[in-house]
C-alpha cells in the first residue's frame, strides 16, 4: 500500500485501483485540495487495512470496476456484508450501462468513466465526501436522540408517542386513564428530557426516530 497524508486527518478519501498511475494521480490531487488520500492496489489490500481502520470510518471510497482478484463490484458486496456504508466513486476505463446500473442499485453515489478532467473527477469525490458528512450527521443525530429517549420514564414514553401523533391532552388522559394535569407534567416532563423548543420540533423527532427503528 502507498499511502498520502494530507494536511486534514478527516475525511479521508480512500483509493483501491490496480493501475499505478490512476492511484498517484488521485492522490496528487486530493493533496492539492488539502484532503488526506490513502491508496490501495487491490480490493483486499483496502479489505485487510478495515481491520485497523475501523468500519465507521469517515470519507469516500474511489474505486475501479475492473481488477484483478476481487473486482470492484465484489468489494462493493463485500463491504455491504461488513455494514460499512462509505460513499462509493466507481472509475471506470471500460464502464459499460450494466455495470453502471448495477453498481448504483447496490449503493454507490457515482459512476465515472474514465478518461476524465481532473476538476470532475474532484467534484465527484466532494460530493461523496458532502453525502458521507450527512451520513454521519444523521447517524449523531439518532444517537443522541436514541439517549434521550432512554431517560423517558414509561408513562412519559407513552405520552410522548402520543403528543407527537397529534392528541391532545385531553384524549391522552383518557387514553391512558389519568389525569388532564398528569398528562401536561408528563407532556413537560418529555419536552425537557428531549430538548425540544416546541410541539413541533418534537414531532420531527418522533418521525426521525420511527423512519429508522
Amino acid at each position: 500500500m502507498d499511502e498520502t497524508e494530507a494536511k486534514t486527518a478527516n475525511p479521508t478519501v480512500f483509493v483501491v485501483d490496480d493501475d499505478d498511475a490512476m492511484r498517484d494521480a488521485v492522490s496528487a490531487l486530493m493533496r492539492n485540495a488539502g484532503i488526506a488520500c490513502r491508496t490501495y492496489p487491490s480490493a483486499q489490500g483496502f479489505l485487510d487495512a478495515l481491520d485497523h481502520i475501523g468500519r465507521d470510518v469517515g470519507g469516500c471510497l474511489v474505486l475501479d470496476i475492473r481488477m484483478p482478484g476481487m473486482d470492484g463490484l465484489e468489494l462493493q458486496d463485500a463491504l455491504t456484508r461488513r455494514g460499512v456504508d462509505l460513499p462509493i466513486v466507481f472509475i471506470s476505463r471500460y464502464g459499460d450501462i450494466p455495470t453502471a446500473v448495477r453498481a448504483m442499485k447496490s449503493g454507490a453515489t457515482d459512476f465515472l468513466s474514465l478518461p476524465a478532467e481532473g476538476r470532475v473527477l474532484r467534484d465527484r469525490i466532494a460530493s461523496a465526501l458532502d453525502a458521507d458528512l450527512a451520513r454521519r450527521e444523521r447517524r449523531r443525530h439518532l444517537a443522541e436522540l436514541r439517549a434521550r429517549t432512554a431517560t423517558l420514564s414509561p408513562r412519559e414514553t407513552e405520552v410522548f408517542e402520543r403528543v407527537a401523533t397529534g392528541q391532545a391532552n385531553k384524549a391522552i388522559a383518557i387514553d391512558l386513564g389519568i389525569s388532564e394535569r398528569t398528562v401536561e407534567i408528563h407532556r413537560s416532563r418529555v419536552m425537557k428530557k428531549m430538548m425540544a423548543n416546541n410541539l413541533a420540533e418534537l414531532v420531527r423527532m418522533k418521525i426521525f426516530l420511527d423512519a429508522r427503528a
